[in-house]
């Protein structure tokens, strides 16, 4: 597909929109037509661009975030996790929280849309982390034989979904430091 029509700025514009759009309408009632008329641009051009609308969220998350995960490398595993919650304010966290939430509901209907999370999202954040873990592995910090290490990106994921669940409170750095600290690093043998 052709992506070079659009400067960088504009696809930013317009990945913008339609996580701002996503946020207040949800996946299933985001349409190529509100986001083209937000963004002042074709529905011809959406499509020629990105094919689908589930292959347009999955990009517009994936450019949310910073620089690949098998980037950080502090030299220990706790300064690692450190340097990516560092990534996000708490601000952008609670965004992504709830995007993250209404995308959880989303996929169970959507099969087209999980196959798009997973392949432009999920299995680049998930071969970052396996970097990040390996690093430690190589480095004595963990047992290359711990079963928690398939399991990290479980934890994660289940103090996003259960904070809000459990507390009515929304993740932050301080609670996922102190999470990673009291539960990640200590299953790892960390």
């Amino acid at each position: 597909m052709a992506r070079s029509r659009l400067t960088p700025e504009r696809e930013s514009e317009l990945y913008g929109a339609v996580l701002d759009l996503l946020g207040e309408v949800g996946y299933d009632a985001l349409t190529m037509d509100a986001v083209a008329a937000r963004t002042h641009s074709s529905k011809a051009t959406l499509y020629r661009q990105w094919g689908s609308k589930p292959e347009l969220v999955a990009k517009a998350l994936r450019h949310n975030k910073p620089a690949g995960l098998d980037e950080i490398d502090t030299g220990t595993l706790r300064g690692d996790f450190q340097a990516i919650l560092e990534r996000t304010d708490d601000c952008q966290m609670e965004k992504d929280s709830a995007l993250m939430r209404g995308l959880a509901h989303a996929v169970h209907t959507n099969p087209d849309l999980l196959q798009a999370l997973r392949e432009l999202f999920i299995d680049p954040e998930m071969r970052g982390f396996d970097v990040v873990l390996r690093r430690a592995v190589e480095r004595g910090e963990v047992s290359a034989g711990n079963p928690a290490l398939k399991l990290v990106p479980h934890m994660l994921i289940g103090a996003f979904i259960a904070r809000p669940l459990i507390e009515d409170q929304p993740v932050d750095n301080d609670f996922l430091r102190a999470y990673v600290d009291a539960v990640v690093l200590p299953s790892l043998g960390a």
